[in-house]
């Protein structure tokens, strides 16, 4: 047991500590059945764009206002709900089940195992991640704030769309590091507070910077698009724009 001797201990857990309870969770994941990795997996993707849709929302209209700098700290430090709703509601998430790696260096799962659950979880996250983008088009969360939210949510989207492929690839690279690392971190916590507080920095530092997360995209860009698409013709009044043309 990681608490052998001192189960009372309010103290974190020290790095060997933290590898081992990572490849013990590692192992339990691939335990799951797949009802209950799918169901958990959407469960997550929505929990990620929750996070996504309050960036955007906290963010609306504050880059014309606010230092450039203190807008993305405070868009990135909101957007960690995601994977605090993730780590503390004991959903699957691909980015951070990444750390899953460590079980199959160790040998304790098959690379076959590894290979399932990833596979699961990651398209649980799409199905998660799209119905909210749904919901929220649907809730017309793209007119709030005089279409402010829709506005920025559209720019953003634009900026994820205009990277280049390697561009996207390294974002999302850098993106997977810091999720690892709050993922990671969240192994040495003993309380709800410690994995919060764990989470915040390394996911506000990763969105600040303006690196990719793969889930959050798939609601935003699924939230921008259907925006783009089907708006209310108010919308497009309120933000002083006209609706792109659809390309044929």
């Amino acid at each position: 047991m990681l608490d052998a001797g001192n189960h009372n201990s309010i103290d974190a857990l020290l790095p060997s500590e933290m590898a081992e309870r990572a490849e013990q969770i590692g192992v339990q994941k691939t335990r799951l059945d797949t009802l209950s990795l799918i169901a958990l997996a959407v469960l997550a993707g929505a929990f990620v764009a929750f996070g996504s849709m309050f960036s955007v929302v906290v963010m609306a209209g504050a880059e014309s206002n606010l230092p450039y700098g203190f807008t993305r700290l405070l868009g990135g430090t909101v957007f960690s709900l995601g994977l605090i709703l993730v780590i503390v509601g004991g959903a699957e998430l691909f980015t951070g089940n990444n750390l899953m790696v460590m079980a199959c260096a160790s040998g304790r799962i098959r690379a076959s195992e590894l290979l399932r659950a990833w596979a699961f979880v990651y398209v649980g996250n799409f199905v998660g991640a799209i119905a909210i983008g749904f919901l929220v088009f649907l809730s017309a969360g793209y007119d709030h704030g005089n279409g402010a939210v829709g506005l920025t949510a559209l720019a953003s989207a634009n900026g994820k769309a205009s990277l280049s492929g390697p561009q996207a690839l390294i974002h999302g690279i850098l993106a997977n590091i810091l999720v690892c690392l709050a993922t990671w971190l969240c192994y040495s916590a003993r309380t709800t507070t410690d994995k919060i507080l764990a989470i915040i920095f390394p996911i506000a530092a990763f969105s600040a910077a303006g690196f990719e997360h793969s889930i959050a995209n798939m609601y935003l860009l699924t939230f921008a698009l259907l925006t783009k698409l089907w708006a209310a013709t108010t919308f497009w009044g309120a933000i002083g724009k006209t609706r792109p043309r659809s390309r044929t």
